[in-house]
């Protein structure tokens, strides 16, 4: 599959980004899990630190707490189908008109987000609302 962020073509070794990825080699931290629910988006993403893992991990699944950022594996993800990522557009439907109006919010990695790609400045609007659920933990 052929896919183009805004700023120019994907390198032959690269492939779009996924901003709800699990924990594991590679990620980067992309935001922080509030109180209240939604994510706090960084500017940039962190590369994530051995020491950083080890932390993280030590009080339970870091997707509880965090939202990492990492490639796509398109169809060796659960959440793959017809083609795309079934959660951004599952988190498109739940958000409210006025919210797809507002700004883009803040983002370092919108020209090669799979989302960004594949649904536009919905996905922007979406994207803060989403939190992970590692669904293999939960079986």
């Amino acid at each position: 599959m052929s896919t183009r962020p805004q700023n120019g073509p994907l390198t032959a070794d690269a492939r779009p980004l996924c901003p709800s990825a699990p924990l594991y080699e590679g990620s980067q931290l992309l935001g922080i899990v509030k109180q209240g629910g939604g994510i706090s988006l960084l500017a940039q993403p962190i590369p994530v630190t051995p020491e950083f893992v080890e932390t993280a991990t030590a009080h339970g699944p870091a997707e509880e707490r965090f939202r990492f950022v990492n490639k796509c594996v398109e169809k060796g993800c659960a959440k793959w189908g017809a083609g795309g990522c079934s959660v951004v557009a599952g988190a498109i439907a739940r958000i409210e008109t006025a919210a797809q109006e507002a700004i883009l919010p803040t983002c370092g990695i919108r020209p090669s987000c799979r989302w960004f790609m594949q649904e536009g400045p919905m996905a922007c609007h979406a994207c803060p609302q989403v939190t992970y659920f590692n669904y293999e933990q939960a079986a």
